[in-house]
């Protein structure tokens, strides 16, 4: 009994000793472990993500700058109000996208960059929602084809009624009857329902169309006439149809739209795609972290 009493305190001592010594040791390798080192492959997906992203930021900031070119061109009118109501400018719609691609750009730009988990996770966030919500677009218009139809007249006669007051409008109407070869809605009298062509109004322009109806806008093969189309409403379908293109545009646009349907189809795939690719590169940067 005597040497367990002896023995007892000096063990009891002993293993606490070692006790502490483990704990010592074991901080020792927490705070002195090195952190995991990455693999040149881990490198690489890191770097391409970065450049991958940086691209999508240039592209955001290019559309970006062309809306707010598009914003400030137009001359206000007196008194310091714009022609046109901010909220239906079509340059807004690049304003929009520039600026949501250019922030989600940045934002996975960063991320690869400082291997963020926050900034990453918002990247992979905001690329599942923009990709889901072209997907659903995609869907919408397959399955609403004939209310899309009706949305395309309503869009033309708007362009029709607004041509001299949107430059963006007039210069998207002068394009699609120039290149199309097609003049107003369902033919070249629908200008009489815009309030400067119509025949009632007292200005020069009336009971004319626009320039791009005409066939032959050149004059002497070379100067723009835009007054070739002054007086063509008042033409019969005849004489109209040897100096205008009397078909109208809603026909047309159809028609081409049907044939680039494809081209259109190719392209929301391969988008969708390139938002995949950024997804799976900034997943990868993820797991790494």
């Amino acid at each position: 009994q005597a040497s367990r009493l002896v023995e007892l305190p000096y063990s009891s001592f002993d293993d606490d000793d070692d006790d502490d010594g483990n704990v010592a040791e074991q901080d020792s390798v927490v705070w002195n472990a090195d952190p995991p080192k990455l693999s040149p492959f881990s490198h690489c997906v890191r770097y391409l993500a970065f450049l991958w992203n940086l691209l999508f930021l240039l592209l955001g900031l290019l559309i970006l700058a062309v809306g707010v070119w598009g914003l400030l061109a137009k001359n206000p009118l007196p008194g310091g109000e714009r022609g046109v109501p901010l909220g239906s400018d079509p340059m807004l719609l690049f304003v929009l996208v520039g600026l949501g691609a250019s922030t989600v750009s940045l934002t996975g730009c960063l991320g690869a960059v400082r291997a963020s988990p926050c900034l990453l996770r918002f990247f992979l966030g905001a690329v599942l929602v923009f990709g889901g919500l072209e997907v659903l677009g995609g869907l919408l218009l397959l399955l609403a084809r004939r209310r899309l139809r009706d949305a395309l007249r309503d869009l033309l006669l708007l362009c029709l009624l607004r041509y001299q007051e949107d430059p963006d409008l007039q210069f998207l109407v002068d394009e699609v009857q120039r290149s199309l070869q097609c003049c107003g809605l369902e033919s070249y009298r629908d200008w009489e329902s815009n309030p400067y062509f119509n025949c009632s109004s007292p200005g020069a322009q009336a009971c004319g169309v626009p320039a791009s109806c005409c066939q032959d806008p050149l004059q002497n093969g070379s100067v723009p006439n835009l007054q070739c189309g002054f007086g063509g409403l008042g033409l019969g379908p005849a004489a109209a149809g040897a100096v205008l293109y009397v078909g109208g545009c809603e026909a047309a646009l159809a028609m081409w739209l049907r044939g680039q349907a494809g081209a259109i189809a190719t392209g929301a795939i391969a988008l969708v795609l390139l938002e995949a690719v950024g997804a799976l590169l900034a997943l990868r940067v993820l797991g790494d972290v």
